[in-house]
């Protein structure tokens, strides 16, 4: 049933599972402390503002890519 439901695209179907729980894997956060000179900082502002995301959503999307990318040659 959930097959053809999600085949054709009729309806969500997130709404036949319990999500309440659901967990990611690998996504337990450890915070890092970083320092960069004002220069990167700036440009990584100007970044965030023209993307209208946080400063710290730019790098972390930046190195997600970057580690995607490292991952994909290996």
């Amino acid at each position: 049933m959930i097959d053809k439901i999600f085949d054709e695209n009729q309806e969500e179907i997130l709404d036949y599972f319990d999500t309440s729980k659901v967990k990611m894997i690998n996504e337990e956060i450890k915070r890092v402390n970083i320092d960069f000179p004002a220069w990167m900082v700036q440009s990584l502002d100007k970044e965030a503002g023209h993307l209208g995301v946080s400063r710290q959503a730019v790098i972390k999307m930046w190195l997600a890519d970057k580690l995607r990318d490292l991952n994909l040659k290996s």
